[in-house]
């Protein structure tokens, strides 16, 4: 699963890079390389994510644009494939914000995005999975869904920046494993799980996402980097903070409109990979306490 995880990194990035080298805009970017992550089972997004307790799948995703401070998000769809895109024409198409549920898949359905079946986001991998989980809760030995153990928090995210200095930030999710019907994460709340503003940074988060909520822990790197922080800096103290003040794990990117980027997590491992005009990198890195396996 480590490579396939790394081999989804660099297509997503492959994918959004080529838009920008045509002129595309941050959004588009980054709405480009969500989708090609959706649509790969390895990820928790779109195809292949968790299942919840009933055994069906529930997504959320959000997309926000630096520029406007616009943002689009969709949360506990189960007809769409591919939320991110549902969440840019909430962005672009609606007053609004944030749709939910059969709302949200009515009005994706109304500007053009086609339902599907839940049935075909569902795999055998993720029903086996949730069978495991669920037989061991019943013996009384409930997997660590939300311990740092687990690593398989599959969350993906996505940050550009165009050649008009414009930054975006996407993310998208199934959720947590064996998760209540009707949760909501931190993946699809502005300022929790994803945020992006020109005048400090674009924000992707991965994790426990109760505890990111808690924090704002979007908003709260974007705001680091706008007093001063470095984006490497900002997010080493957002992990420290998830940590410290709460006990929790995850993982987080940073963007800001000079180019600048961080990245930081306190998870076993968190797959990456990152493009500029001069340079290319990717990689699964694991926390300095800890040596790849």
């Amino acid at each position: 699963m480590v490579e396939a995880h790394l081999r989804g990194t660099r297509a997503a990035l492959a994918t959004g890079w080529r838009v920008l080298e045509g002129g595309g805009t941050a959004l588009e970017a980054v709405e480009a390389a969500i989708v090609l992550m959706e649509d790969d089972d390895t990820f928790d997004a779109g195809r292949g994510s968790f299942l919840t307790r009933d055994g069906g799948v529930q997504l959320d995703a959000l997309l926000m644009e630096g520029a406007t401070l616009r943002a689009g998000g969709v949360g506990c769809v189960e007809r769409i494939r591919n939320p991110i895109r549902a969440a840019r024409k909430v962005l672009e198409e609606s007053p609004h914000v944030y749709f939910v549920g059969e709302g949200a898949e009515r009005f994706a359905q109304e500007h053009g995005i086609p339902l599907c079946d839940n049935r075909e986001l569902v795999i055998e991998r993720e029903v086996n999975r949730l069978k495991e989980a669920q037989a061991q809760a019943a013996a009384g030995r409930p997997q660590e869904i939300f311990a740092a153990s687990d690593p398989s928090h599959d969350t993906v995210g996505a940050l550009a920046l165009d050649a008009q200095g414009n930054l975006a930030a996407g993310t998208s999710t199934g959720g947590t494993l064996n998760k209540t019907p009707g949760r909501v994460g931190d993946s699809s709340l502005i300022g929790c799980g994803c945020y992006a503003d020109n005048a400090s940074a674009a924000v992707s988060c991965t994790g426990w996402g109760e505890p990111i909520m808690k924090l704002v822990l979007g908003k709260w790197a974007a705001d680091r980097v706008g007093e001063g922080m470095s984006p490497a800096q900002a997010a080493s103290r957002a992990m420290e903070l998830l940590g410290g003040r709460l006990d929790a794990h995850g993982g987080i990117i940073v963007l800001d409109a000079s180019g600048r980027m961080g990245l930081a997590h306190n998870t076993p491992r968190m797959a990456w990979a990152w493009k500029t005009a001069g340079e290319e990198a990717s990689g699964i890195s694991w926390p300095s306490r800890q040596e790849p396996a």
